[in-house]
């Protein structure tokens, strides 16, 4: 199966390692950098949700216009607008995008985050109301009568639209979360569940926990595996771990600027214990040594307090392509690379490191199959 490649853009010039350039919306860069992305040979590419960020869905629909074959996965968090009327603008967007988009659920890992939109439910509580959301959301996609629904945190009533993606049977949902919470909900729901980037081990654990909680669910087939990082890439891997220690050195020294920028917290960036599980994930695997398997290094989670997915593979594009496959060795099909310099970054991704993984997947479904005792066949080589 081809792994499919996933890239983020945002609204403005900005990284860890540099104050944010222009405007906040600007459309010049946005432009810019969505067509870099589709340049560079991504499948789609991520646009974030915060409670100070400029609206996804009119991002996507401004770089969907601007581009041809990218598609975009728009994050959204439940809770906020009734899901009819969400799922009501994501098959409209969907429409006008030409069956590009894809939703990203996050229900929310920090409670402060949520309050700044109105949102005082504790964390298993809004667990419990996703579940409820996406069970609506699913069926204003795809029920062909009016339906109802009544529960906890939704009660709908003869709900029907007309409008519907272009996509079959629905816009695709992705996942994200790294507690028991986030498996049981996601695990029921998701075509895709998004981890961040840890040791292959406890990646593997996680994968685990997804596809037991799918067949607890019922379902017959697990959600796909979506494995985020941020690739540091260089010429020689001298260059490359260069360049990393002037990433993390530079990371560092701007961590206070970043917290009164991005409005975080004391514990966002760099300071006390995060509240999401997936942070603290990240922030324990740092705590075990800074570097992991084949070039999976943590010092920059532990730097920004793991506030986002921030773990780096770092070498030559070699080096990091066969990491990138290690991860599909163990079940990831959806590998998420941005970079510290993001515009440049991802033209360099696309020259150097995705070719190098697909060329290998390639190979690899080539391969011939050879027959083993019991009936059964895995690949020669």
């Amino acid at each position: 199966m081809p792994v499919e490649f996933i890239g983020m853009i945002s609204t403005r010039d900005q990284s860890e390692t540099r104050r944010s350039r222009g405007p906040v919306v600007d459309r010049e860069y946005v432009r810019r950098f969505a067509r870099a992305h589709e340049d560079a040979g991504f499948d789609r590419v991520l646009i974030g949700y915060s409670s100070s960020q400029p609206d996804g869905t009119q991002v996507a629909a401004y770089a969907a216009a601007q581009t041809d074959r990218l598609s975009f996965l728009v994050a959204h968090r439940p809770g906020f607008v009734a899901p009819t009327l969400a799922a009501r603008t994501f098959a409209t967007l969907d429409q006008f995008a030409d069956g590009r988009i894809a939703v990203h659920i996050i229900t929310g890992g920090s409670d402060g985050e949520q309050r700044r939109d109105g949102d005082h439910l504790s964390k298993d509580e809004r667990y419990d109301r996703t579940d409820e959301y996406l069970d609506v959301l699913v069926q204003a996609w795809t029920s062909d009568a009016p339906f109802g629904y009544h529960g906890r945190y939704y009660q709908v009533e003869d709900s029907y639209a007309d409008v519907r993606s272009p996509q079959q049977p629905r816009i695709p949902l992705y996942f994200g979360g790294s507690s028991a919470a986030a498996y049981r909900v996601g695990g029921k729901h998701a075509d895709v569940y998004a981890l961040w980037g840890e040791p292959l081990a406890e990646t593997a654990e996680q994968i685990a926990s997804v596809r037991a909680a799918a067949a607890a669910a019922g379902r017959d087939t697990a959600p796909r595996i979506s494995v985020s990082f941020r690739p540091i890439i260089g010429a020689t891997e001298e260059l490359a771990w260069d360049r990393a220690h002037q990433i993390l050195a530079t990371t560092r020294a701007n961590i206070e600027e970043f917290r009164g920028q991005w409005r975080r917290p004391a514990g966002g960036l760099g300071g006390a214990r995060p509240q999401n599980r997936g942070s603290q994930r990240l922030l324990a695997a740092a705590a075990k040594g800074e570097l992991h398997d084949r070039a999976l290094w943590t010092p920059l989670a532990a730097a920004t307090g793991a506030a986002g997915n921030s773990t780096a593979l770092v070498g030559t594009p070699e080096t990091v392509a066969q990491a990138l496959l290690d991860y599909v060795g163990i079940g990831v099909s959806t590998l998420l690379i941005r970079g510290y310099d993001p515009y440049d970054d991802a033209i360099d991704y696309g020259r150097y490191l995705l070719p190098l993984v697909r060329d290998e997947i390639a190979r690899r479904e080539r391969r011939p199959l050879a027959a083993v005792p019991g009936g059964a066949a895995v690949r020669e080589g």
